[in-house]
């Protein structure tokens, strides 16, 4: 389809970007893109993994340029991506290594390690605190300091960095799930070449994580709810710090303890139980268990959760539900796709609609 220029549409786009600068600094306020990164935090973890891109400092700045527009902070998060070489692969992540600052799970009360709850607004009550309205640096402090008097009194010092087992490998050691063998085969990469279906799993896996949250999050309710009556119990919902390795660039045969850790990323990662009916060796039904599996940049829960329902629905595409269907699912969760697509009906469509208008005027003549 083709678009034919507006006269005078050169002068009339600047002028609409120069409103847009307007609209932001009229009311003589302007907010700082680190106060964003330090405050905003759940808005800069989900900017980050719906546009793939693992920097706060960029993904506040992208928040501040799009005057808080979600779907415009994470267009500009990846076309900035675009522009970004790749310099290296990172070495496989194991989330075992995580330095875990959350860790739960709605399978068992008890579970090895124990539950830390962690930062979470889970247990709060939702309601509005009007205190904040008037917050005042003083009071900041003083709350502040008392805080870290009171946990520097409880806490001891721990001597050793805690990493916590996972939940699956001990109902694995019971015989209850099985073990799975090690899949070495290269992942694809859906930012190099165009997801192509049917679609491998770590194909999927990176859709589902790179997906609009609320799109993800709506298709996994759907399944909840019936279409696919997916109804799974969280295993383990961890949230932390996992490290990031790289090997030596002209050396491809060292071991791991030559590769170069180059820092941290923050991951939510959830292991999902999914009930499903199978035949034994008699051919009766019997209960048995499948994993889904979601892994998001930053603390991003819910859409992790939603994420382990929709890959275990995405393993089963001979249901009956587009909850099942990977082409209806992967390709209407891209936020940038949709919202693009969406929005460039805003665009001329002088030529098409006039066409229509003369094919209707046609038929009216003639009857």
């Amino acid at each position: 389809m083709g678009y034919v220029a507006v006269k005078g549409g050169t002068e009339a786009i600047e002028a609409s970007i120069q409103r847009i600068k307007y609209e932001r600094l009229n009311h003589q306020h302007t907010i700082d893109a680190a106060v964003i990164q330090e405050t905003m935090k759940p808005l800069i973890d989900q900017v980050m993994s719906e546009s793939s891109l693992y920097s706060r400092e960029l993904a506040a700045l992208a928040i501040k340029q799009a005057q808080g527009s979600m779907e415009e902070a994470v267009f500009l998060m990846r076309a900035h991506r675009s522009t970004l070489p790749r310099l290296y692969y990172s070495q496989i992540v194991d989330p075992e290594d995580m330095f875990v600052k959350r860790r739960i799970s709605a399978s068992f009360k008890d579970i090895p390690g124990g539950q830390l709850l962690g930062s979470t607004n889970d247990y709060t009550h939702r309601l509005l605190d009007f205190d904040l309205a008037h917050e005042a640096r003083e009071t900041i402090d003083a709350w502040l300091h008392a805080y870290e008097r009171d946990m520097k009194q409880s806490v001891k010092t721990a001597e050793e960095i805690i990493y916590f087992p996972k939940v699956v490998d001990y109902l694995r050691k019971q015989g209850l799930f099985n073990w799975e063998e090690m899949n070495d085969t290269p992942p694809d990469d859906i930012t190099k070449e165009s997801l192509q279906f049917p679609a491998s799993r770590s194909a999927r896996l990176q859709s589902l994580t790179r997906g609009q949250t609320g799109a993800v999050t709506s298709l996994g309710y759907a399944s909840l709810r019936g279409y696919g009556q997916v109804h799974p119990t969280v295993g383990e919902v961890r949230v932390g710090d996992a490290p990031i390795y790289i090997e030596h660039p002209n050396e491809t045969d060292t071991d791991r303890e030559d590769d170069y850790y180059i820092g941290d990323i923050e991951l939510t990662e959830v292991e999902s139980f999914v009930p499903v009916t199978v035949k034994n060796e008699a051919n009766q039904n019997e209960l048995d268990f499948e994993i889904g599996y979601g892994i998001s940049y930053g603390q991003n829960e819910t859409k992790a959760i939603a994420m382990s329902i929709l890959d275990q629905c995405l393993e089963h595409p001979e249901a009956d539900f587009p909850t099942h269907d990977e082409e209806f699912v992967l390709l209407h969760i891209d936020s940038v796709e949709s919202t693009g697509f969406i929005s460039h009906l805003k665009l001329p469509h002088y030529v098409t609609f006039q066409s229509k208008l003369d094919s209707i005027r046609q038929i009216k003549e003639r009857s």
